[in-house]
């Protein structure tokens, strides 16, 4: 269970993680200021579990690595949005952070909700309102690459069970 922090439609990688601290790929690095220019206590405040919920579009703008990689750092369990931009998408799921688009879920839930998800059958609930949502589960394969932590260590573990 997590606590929710909200955001708008159409955030950005560049509100994510902000263009002057690609500097470095250090996920601890990159999390310290993950959400900075949008919400400057997000660094503060977010704990192991946490979820940020957004409206339309959540990760649209350049398609750097380095805003999922932000996210998951600061110990943000999942992101749940109307819908994201289709790189941002990729990206999440390249390094092992959980997405889950549920228009419902991310117009109902407010900032401060505590929140579960089951990501084997997409079940959102709201423990706060009461309410679930769902979202659809994620197929096999990519459960795989988020429980491997990223798919290159899923491609990893995949060879070493191999040798």
């Amino acid at each position: 269970m997590g606590k929710v922090f909200r955001y708008k439609d159409n955030i950005d990688t560049d509100v994510i993680i902000p263009a002057r601290y690609l500097n470095t790929t250090n996920p601890t690095e990159l999390a310290k200021h993950c959400m900075e220019d949008i919400d400057k206590e997000f660094a503060s405040k977010v704990r192991p579990g946490d979820i940020i919920v957004a409206g339309e579009n959540f990760g649209c703008g350049s398609s750097r690595e380095h805003a999922p990689v932000a996210i998951r750092a600061s110990g943000v369990s999942c992101v749940i949005a109307k819908s994201f931009a289709r790189i941002f998408y990729r990206n999440a799921i390249n390094i092992g952070l959980p997405i889950l688009e549920c228009p419902e879920a991310a117009e109902d839930i407010s900032g401060g909700d505590e929140v579960t998800v089951d990501f084997d059958t997409g079940v959102i609930v709201n423990k706060t309102r009461g309410k679930s949502y769902t979202a659809g589960g994620f197929p096999e394969f990519v459960r795989e690459i988020i429980n491997a932590g990223g798919r290159l260590k899923s491609l990893k573990a995949k060879e070493s069970k191999r040798a």
